[in-house]
């Protein structure tokens, strides 16, 4: 089922700053936002759910340290993802 994938300014923003820092997870970033829209619990991805001040969010793996932050939303009446963030696993966190 292959979810449309929205993106907040802020994923936007962050995405644009991780590249320009990390210029070589671009392709980890493009693979992981089309496992994502095809299957959010792909294995790859170790999608999980989020606690505390993310409560209600998840997040995946975009590589060794980089994590997604994202929540189902609806859209014109089908299920989305709104990707919300994006950056290191200690930034996320």
């Amino acid at each position: 089922m292959n979810r449309t994938l929205l993106q907040s300014n802020a994923f936007v923003r962050a995405a644009k700053k991780y590249v320009k820092k990390n210029p070589s997870a671009a392709a980890d970033i493009k693979t992981a936002l089309t496992l994502l829209s095809a299957d959010a619990f792909y294995a790859q991805l170790k999608t999980h759910k989020l606690k505390g001040n993310l409560e209600g969010f998840l997040a995946c793996s975009a590589g060794y340290d980089l994590r997604i932050v994202f929540r189902f939303v609806q859209w014109e009446g089908k299920e989305a993802i709104l990707l919300d963030t994006i950056s290191s696993h200690d930034e996320v966190y």
